[in-house]
């Protein structure tokens, strides 16, 4: 079982190992001694980091082994996890490094880590890293060629990687929310550069209030601000920027299985959705397999995670996938969830349909579905005989008319309950049974 390695990467509450001066040390010595075992030449690093006030140490400390073996490290600066991903690609460096711990508090921090070709690691490589971080020594350190770091200098938005023509979203009225993270240096100009008027919120980071209040996992503030401006729509990012969530004129949420929807839909109908369907998680609402399945599409769905998205998605042939949360994957554009792409993809069909938001954005009707997170100490619930019995009597009860998914965080110590059902009554009498079975096995 991983110690540190995670649904997505490394996430973890600063101070906590291997979120310490040494843990990342650590890493930094572990993922050397993977790129000189697995590359030829100069390794050639390229990382960036959202907004909180822990990225600056975490940047040092993991940097610091790379640096003194002789890497070329380019630094981005705060950036987001998709602008991470696509300059790791284009600028041809062997390994790309994010420190975020995306939706999470300030109080967290991690390690998200990319490939040359700008795709996440493989489970097996996380693997090997993380085995590296508990045989590794300071004794083991070898001086190398003095380091290279070239601070990487950003001018005008490139929209070029977005895939749009310029003026694509000109007299339509955005409330951006960069939810005071990776995103909010650059991702309004980039709207503004499509010819959008933007009005910008969660763009004034002081490296603790990072997804606090705003983003993609608080869309309230920003649905207040759509309709107080009057505005067309609203898009909310989280704190690396590789989730958008959108709200309509009304103030109303258009989450990720939405915008999934709303992007196969156009472009099966102009011909450029391949694989024959969409690749989306356990998370997505049964309302978009039967919509899917409704159009000759299928719905191949994985565990949560975009990183298992997108392997599903490069073995399918598939280039559209996603998850509910709003990571969505845009494979002929990027190679991670990219919520500003996704975002900028869903308004420019919008435009081009002439309709308000509210009319196009829903484009399905959701199976009704709740969710209900129990926070856990110690040893998981999960594995205990009663909590599989009441998964297992939920489902059979609701069977082809519900879905049932109880599991553990990949990223917090939690228990995530999910329940959907055509019956509201027997979605609640679910949700309650379950709560109630994974509340008692940890009492």
């Amino acid at each position: 079982m991983a110690r540190y390695f995670g649904t997505d990467g490394i996430r973890k509450k600063v101070g906590t190992p291997p979120i310490t001066p040494l843990g990342m040390t650590r890493l930094g010595e572990a993922l050397w001694a993977w790129l000189t075992a697995t590359v030829e030449g100069t390794p050639h690093i390229a990382i960036g980091w959202d907004t909180r006030a822990s990225s600056g140490w975490i940047m040092h400390a993991l940097t610091a082994p790379m640096r003194a073996h002789g890497a070329r490290i380019d630094l981005l600066g705060e950036a987001s996890t998709p602008e991470l991903a696509r300059y790791t690609r284009t600028s041809e460096a062997m390994l790309g490094i994010m420190i975020t711990a995306s939706h999470n508090p300030a109080t967290d921090n991690g390690v998200k880590l990319f490939d040359g070709a700008g795709f996440k690691l493989p489970g097996d490589a996380q693997t090997w890293i993380e085995s590296l971080m508990g045989e590794l020594t300071d004794s083991a350190f070898i001086p190398g060629d003095p380091y290279q770091v070239n601070l990487v200098e950003w001018g005008e938005p490139d929209l070029a990687p977005y895939g749009l023509e310029a003026g694509t979203l000109e007299g339509l009225h955005i409330v951006l929310d960069a939810a005071h993270g990776g995103g909010a240096p650059r991702a309004g100009a980039v709207l503004k550069a499509f010819g959008a008027t933007v009005t910008s919120i969660g763009v004034e980071p002081n490296g603790v209030n990072i997804n606090d209040g705003l983003g993609a996992t608080h869309t309230d503030t920003l649905a207040a601000k759509v309709v107080e401006l009057g505005a067309y729509a609203g898009l909310a990012l989280d704190g690396d920027a590789d989730r958008g969530i959108m709200v309509d004129e009304t103030g109303a949420e258009v989450d990720g299985d939405q915008l999934i929807a709303l992007l196969a839909t156009v472009m099966q109908e102009e011909g450029r959705l391949t694989g024959g369907g969409v690749v989306a998680t356990v998370m997505s609402n049964l309302g978009l397999e039967r919509y899917l399945s409704e159009r000759g599409l299928t719905l191949q769905r994985t565990g949560v995670g975009d990183k298992l998205v997108v392997e599903a998605m490069r073995a399918g042939g598939y280039n559209l996938g996603g998850e509910q949360s709003g990571h969505i994957v845009l494979l002929d554009h990027t190679t991670t969830g990219d919520g500003l792409l996704a975002g900028l993809h869903a308004l420019a069909i919008a435009k081009a349909d002439g309709r308000k938001f509210s009319e196009i954005s829903r484009v399905f009707e959701p199976v009704p579905q709740k969710l209900v997170n129990v926070s856990f100490e110690g040893e998981s619930p999960m594995r205990t005989e009663a909590v599989q019995d009441a998964m297992l009597a939920v489902a059979n009860r609701l069977g082809a008319d519900g879905r049932v998914l109880v599991r553990e965080s990949g990223t917090e110590p939690l228990i995530r309950i999910m329940v959907e059902a055509l019956d509201t009554d027997a979605l609640k009498a679910g949700l309650d049974e379950l709560e109630a079975a994974v509340r008692s096995a940890l009492a």
